[in-house]
């Protein structure tokens, strides 16, 4: 080929003109504006890698197929359960608070449900063990589904439990992520105990080409829960797994998780199970409706009034993100937030610096460690924007990793779930997330986060502008690549 040709470099001039007018077309479409601008950039500068990097995450949607059975799925919660007995719910409910009820459950949640009991478990082996407990009162069922399942020596007597379960006869059902499990430790070891206690199982959004499955590799089903017969469920940001995910890199620096799991008993364990349904008859087009009855609701010795909200690629809006803003804007005296990746998009920015303007006192927790480098770097690009509006930043104590997911606003009512404050979150992760109503578990709420903050250290703007010129680089870089979705 003649390099020096004009016809040469005239077909790459309109080559390379038409990939950047049909960027400007279609990448805006739809996106955000800084995440517009952040592919734009991407497909100007480094034209090849943009445009392959677009073509293969550039589409924050599941394949048809599955957002078919989505909304097919939400219009049968919303039909099967009008007019049921959801319990009696807490008097004197602010206005503001039943407008997000409405708001959650317009977008595909289940309804608000009273009578129900809500206990916290913070200890890591702790709520191994309870959730294992409870499988071995197992009577008809347990519905096992989590990002993240390892068979290690942590989780040994959860999935003895199964095994018990399932020799008794009881059907145990299991839903894993694939990307997030592919190549860990003990994957293939796990695969084999789930075949061998004769337990379903199934790998969630799995990226299988070659057998006709496949979409945006990294759009994950990031939900940790667990059902039992429809009494009891546990649900919150704990993994199935070792504290150190049994990744060599994480015992080596000694890093291990903390979180928090959550105990549920009442009508809202039927909402958490529908969730659960949902997730199998996406990845296996069966329904369980006649053998599970998840709407035969059981009232419990609680009082509180909860709400599930599931959220992600399959549904229309970012329900989580929605609910998130409308309760940061409706917090009168507190807020306190814990998000191990913090990474906000400005409707979340503009509500919490906002909420410390009108002189409510807002704090954050997140981890002085981080084991994700880009996600890291993009989370500590904010510090500054925050301390400055007013927010107290607690950095919970290395080498350990805050992973726990919840916030609390005021005196009443707190979010408990999977969901970080990240647009991954947002947008690409499907995500469970719990409301609850009821100062008993906020005060529950408060004891952790009293915990938490005597194992941090707070950062005070004036440290935080003593940062080094690289660091500073490196955070907003990182912020960048952030908005790529």
């Amino acid at each position: 080929m003649d390099f020096d040709d004009p016809w040469w470099l005239l077909a790459v001039f309109v080559f390379d003109a038409t990939i950047r007018i049909a960027a400007i077309i279609i990448v805006p479409r739809n996106r955000r504006p800084t995440a517009a601008m952040a592919w734009l950039l991407a497909i100007y500068f480094i034209p090849i890698i943009g445009v392959f990097l677009f073509l293969l995450i550039g589409t924050p949607r599941l394949p048809r197929v599955r957002r078919r059975r989505q909304r097919a799925v939400n219009e049968y919660i919303q039909e099967t359960t009008r007019g049921l007995d959801f319990g009696t719910l807490r008097p004197d409910a602010p206005g503001w608070f039943t407008s997000l009820v409405t708001l959650n459950r317009n977008l595909g949640a289940m309804p608000i449900s009273g009578d129900n009991d809500a206990h916290l478990i913070s200890d890591y082996q702790e709520s191994l063990d309870a959730m294992a407990d409870a499988i071995r009162h197992a009577e008809a069922y347990v519905h096992v589904e989590f990002y993240i399942l390892q068979s290690d020596a942590s989780t040994d007597n959860f999935f003895r439990a199964m095994e018990e379960a399932a020799a008794r006869g009881v059907s145990v059902r299991v839903l894993l992520d694939h990307w997030a499990n592919r190549g860990k430790p003990y994957y293939g070891r796990t695969l084999k105990r789930l075949d061998a206690m004769g337990a379903k199982w199934r790998l969630m959004l799995p990226v299988q080409p070659l057998r006709g499955k496949y979409q945006r590799p990294d759009l994950r089903n990031h939900r940790k829960l667990l059902v039992v017969d429809g009494q009891v469920a546990f649900m919150g940001s704990q993994n199935v797994t070792d504290s150190t995910y049994n990744l060599r890199k994480n015992i080596k620096r000694g890093l291990h998780w903390v979180d928090l799991m959550v105990r549920l008993e009442g009508p809202v364990v039927g909402s958490v199970d529908a969730v659960f349904l949902s997730d199998w008859y996406s990845e296996t087009d069966e329904i369980l409706s006649e053998e599970v009855r998840q709407y035969d609701l059981n009232r419990s010795t609680g009082d509180l009034d909860c709400q599930i909200v599931p959220s992600g690629p399959g549904f229309e809006f970012e329900n989580n993100l929605r609910l998130f803003i409308g309760l940061l804007y409706a917090a009168k005296r507190r807020i306190s937030v814990v998000s191990p990746y913090f990474v906000p998009d400005e409707a979340i920015l503009l509500a919490i610096t906002t909420a410390c303007h009108r002189g409510v006192e807002v704090e954050l927790f997140v981890s002085e460690e981080g084991d994700q480098a880009l996600v890291y770097h993009a989370q500590r690009s904010y510090y500054e924007a925050l301390l400055r509006a007013g927010v107290r930043i607690w950095m919970y104590r290395r080498p350990y990793i805050l992973h726990t997911k919840a916030f609390t606003i005021d005196d009443e009512v707190a979010v408990i779930g999977s969901s970080n404050m990240d647009m991954r979150s947002f947008g690409l992760n499907m995500e469970i997330t719990l409301m609850i109503r009821g100062g008993e578990f906020v005060e529950e709420m408060r004891e952790v986060e009293d915990k938490y903050r005597s194992l941090s250290r707070e950062l005070t703007l004036d440290e935080w502008l003593q940062q080094p010129l690289r660091s500073t680089v490196l955070d907003n870089l990182a912020r960048l690549t952030s908005a790529l979705q």
